[in-house]
């Protein structure tokens, strides 16, 4: 309703300059410093001051006098040196938001957010979290806001980790095919926990025997040609361990519409077309000396602005085989329809609320299934992959697409650490020196680190300790709700600093129940529903919020407390809009936070349960039950649910 009101004000604004004063120019609303001064504030005055060679206050003054009224408007008074503060009428603002809520109207376009992105070649771990679930909020936040989402997952199963781990199982622990596959079907330790270790122990290994690194080159070849023995390993490691990472994500609440796979990308020739138009273009060329002599490279002119650092980059290498960041200037030229073709696609599994999931593949399927042509598109990676991301664009550009370059978005973000007394709660051996850092730096490649199935198991332990030593112990659904307040702990924690922010995870500060917290807001939302039922078993009726008019609403809101609970209430929508415009998830999460501490005041300030019997009841059981309408929607949109009871 906010965002009504406030388009009413700007057209009957624009309109009023347009007729008094022949100006045409844009009318921006602020918010008043001070709630008493109203709900919007129009400084259009100091727009028209030099034009109109009059002071802005004379000219608020002949704005307020002649403009006329306005739908939903009270009243309008200048202030200070020439603002213009807009009163809304508090009765018919009130009885607008009886009304059942409108979804956003679709918008048209489809947006493309890849994110997760895990190499399948061990254990996905804390740092990965972050990606998935500022992707996957980010995801929510575009779809409140009306847009059509695809959300894709890029399956690297053709890369250096997936060959350096084929190389731990062949050449270093002489395991054959049928091993591998009992290795991948055994019970005892889960097969992303096995490929966690030999990555390790294989990245040791090259350290020692850097001559070793010719079976990761006769791997990588092997896997991109996609025959004999080395390149079937290849496919069961990657598989299964991409099978590990989706039950992973879904414990999160995190899924996806399409795994595009690396593989296609060159089996399909995908990445032979993008060659021939970047050869074609000359935005590419072959290098005939120095150190990338036979490489077929990009001119660093056409991706940094850096004099210092002309460095080109390569594309292919001169053995033949491609680079990550050409078979990804292929990967998006396919997202945005510029390569003419589409993968083949195969049915990989159904969620439990029946989203079907799809995979690329080389095989002729008719599957009805066609993904990618977005109109613009979201890449999240971290920001150490900046440059990277830089090269792809330019590799856009320079084939002359210059319109989906500006549609190629890196949604950045910083990498995640573990505070000292984290490491203690997780059982990370860390030294007196470490003890004293503010964060301690992890690592996958080095074994170091924290596994994401490990983090959630303990984050769920710790909490289901909570929940059973209160007053719930030995409650049926404790297993469900210790889950749900660990998924709402983690997913805030990993969301309330902006994405350029270094995160220092701590589990006791993820889970507290007071602070900024998601337990925090979790406990907000749970305590707003327990209200009717508490009514209920006090053996009194609930309130007949049907009898809420106008009339009501003008005489009840004339309380400032009460007046400023439904105005946040109801901004809700426009600050998930404006959040997800911005691109910042923190901000949703800095909503629900701001949220939950309002409800504190509103429950303490206002005894819903024990207000005699009249209007002022029913209000209140209404604003409490907006309350939990929005924070419900807010908790929604970061993925984070509400349990039954804490």
């Amino acid at each position: 309703m906010f965002q009504i009101i406030e388009s009413r004000i700007q057209q009957a604004f624009s309109r009023h300059l347009e007729i008094r004063y022949g100006v045409t120019i844009p009318v921006v609303l602020e918010q008043p410093k001070q709630a008493e001064f109203g709900e919007a504030a129009v400084p259009v005055a100091f727009q028209l001051a030099r034009q109109l060679k009059k002071a802005p206050k004379a000219i608020a003054t002949e704005i307020v006098s002649d403009i006329g009224p306005i739908e939903g408007v009270a009243s309008m008074e200048v202030a200070g040196n020439g603002y213009i503060n807009v009163r809304f009428e508090r009765g018919a603002y009130g009885a607008s938001l009886l009304a059942p809520a409108v979804a956003s109207p679709a918008v048209d376009g489809k947006v493309i957010v890849e994110h997760t992105n895990i190499n399948p070649n061990k254990a996905a771990h804390i740092g990965h979290l972050r990606n998935a679930i500022l992707g996957d909020t980010f995801v929510r936040m575009q779809r409140a806001i009306g847009h059509t989402v695809e959300v894709q997952n890029y399956i690297d199963n053709t890369g250096v980790q997936v060959a350096d781990v084929v190389v731990g199982f062949h050449f270093l622990e002489k395991v054959s095919i049928d091993e591998l596959r009992r290795l991948i079907e055994g019970l005892e330790r889960p097969f992303d926990y096995v490929c966690w270790d030999l990555y390790a122990r294989i990245s040791g290994y090259y350290n020692d025997h850097p001559e070793a690194k010719q079976w990761r080159a006769d791997v990588l070849h092997a896997i991109e040609e996609g025959h004999g023995e080395l390149a079937e390993m290849g496919h069961l490691v990657a598989d299964a361990i991409v099978s590990r990472h989706l039950k992973t994500m879904l414990r999160l609440d995190i899924g996806y519409d399409v795994l595009p796979r690396e593989s296609e990308i060159l089996h399909l020739q995908f990445w032979a077309k993008a060659f021939e138009q970047l050869k074609e273009r000359k935005a590419i060329y072959l290098e005939t000396e120095g150190k990338n002599t036979g490489c077929w490279v990009m001119p660093g002119s056409a991706f940094s602005s850096d004099a210092e650092d002309p460095d080109s980059k390569v594309i292919v290498r001169s053995n033949g085989t491609v680079t990550y960041v050409g078979k990804d200037i292929a990967y998006q030229m396919w997202k945005f329809g510029l390569l003419g073709q589409d993968f083949y696609y195969r049915r990989l599994m159904t969620y439990p609320d029946g989203h079907e999931l799809w995979v690329s593949t080389d095989e002729v399927l008719e599957s009805g299934r066609a993904f990618g042509k977005g109109s613009q598109v979201f890449n999240v990676i971290d920001t150490r992959q900046s440059y990277l991301q830089d090269v792809v664009v330019a590799g856009l550009r320079a084939l002359g697409y210059e319109e989906q370059a500006v549609r190629s978005v890196h949604f950045s973000y910083e990498m995640v650490a573990l505070t000292p007394r984290a490491c203690v709660d997780l059982n990370i051996p860390i030294s007196e020196e470490d003890k004293k850092k503010a964060y301690i730096e992890v690592s996958g490649r080095k074994g170091l680190g924290v596994k994401a199935d490990d983090l959630i198991d303990k984050l769920i332990e710790a909490a289901r300790s909570v929940v059973e030593s209160g007053k719930h112990q030995g409650r049926e659904g404790n297993g469900r709700v210790a889950e749900q307040i660990a998924v709402g702990a983690l997913r805030y924690f990993m969301l309330k600093f902006t994405r350029n922010t270094v995160i220092a995870f701590d589990m006791q500060e993820a889970l507290a129940l007071l602070g900024e917290t998601g337990p925090y807001v979790q406990y907000a939302a749970v305590r707003a529903g327990r209200i009717p039922s508490r009514l209920l078993e006090l053996g009194q009726a609930l309130p007949d919020v049907s009898t809420l008019n106008r009339e009501v609403f003008g005489r009840l809101l004339s309380e400032e407390r009460l007046w400023q609970a439904v105005m946040a209430l109801s901004k809700v929508e426009l600050a998930i809009a404006r959040a997800a415009e911005l691109g910042e998830p923190a901000h949703v999460a800095k909503l629900a936070f701001q949220l939950a501490q309002d409800y504190g005041a509103f429950y303490e300030g206002f005894n819903v349960v024990n207000e005699p019997v009249g209007d002022r009841r029913t209000l209140l059981f209404w604003i409490n039950g907006y309350f939990r309408r929005q924070l419900e929607l807010v908790l929604g949109v970061l993925g984070i649910p509400v349990p039954e009871y804490m």
